[in-house]
């Protein structure tokens, strides 16, 4: 369990809150809009998510004006759940969605939404300043199969690792899928 914790603190200790050079974080993002809580359906493989399943992230505003982050997965070796609390807060333009993020202290890492479901949130394809990470979230644990191959065109375009993709069981959450 503390490994679930450590390594996204020593990661974004080094981390910066940029953006990558080909990608841009989309614009008319509505904050209030993606609060709530996104399934995990694949991202980018990272020892501090390596093993878990049914993973999700749930996004809520706090009273001091910041966003709560909560992330959860099963680790089915261990037969526990794995939790990790950290805040957000957009980095600029409030209709930007770029976003900065810590789970620990004033250190923050970059979270660049750039590719969003606008007329209903309901997916989202998220990385980070130097592209080391990546994740497709939904708001249902089972998505489309014309979803999931317009993030691999992206995947593809931008250059990501395909073949460090980890595809999220989620099979043991409840949900209707989208298209």
């Amino acid at each position: 369990m503390l490994r679930f914790f450590m390594v996204p603190i020593i990661t974004l200790l080094s981390a910066c809150t940029g953006v990558p050079v080909d990608i841009k974080p989309v614009d008319g993002f509505e904050l209030q809009r993606y609060l709530g809580t996104w399934y995990e359906i694949a991202r980018l493989d990272h020892s501090f998510e390596r093993g878990l399943s049914q993973v999700t992230a749930n996004y809520q505003l706090s009273d001091n004006a910041t966003i709560e982050v909560i992330n959860r997965g099963y680790d089915a070796t261990n037969d526990r759940w794995n939790d990790a609390q950290g805040n957000a807060k957009l980095v600029s333009q409030s209709s930007q969605g770029h976003l900065k993020v810590s789970f620990f202290g004033p250190f923050y890492g970059s979270y660049v939404i750039f590719e969003l479901d606008h007329d209903s949130y309901k997916y989202a394809f998220v990385t980070s300043y130097n592209k080391e990470f990546l994740w497709f979230l939904a708001r249902t644990p089972v998505v489309d199969p014309a979803l999931t191959e317009h993030f691999m065109q992206l995947v593809r375009r931008y250059g990501f690792d395909q073949q460090a993709l980890i595809w999220v069981d989620q099979s043991m959450n409840d949900g209707l899928s989208i298209k």
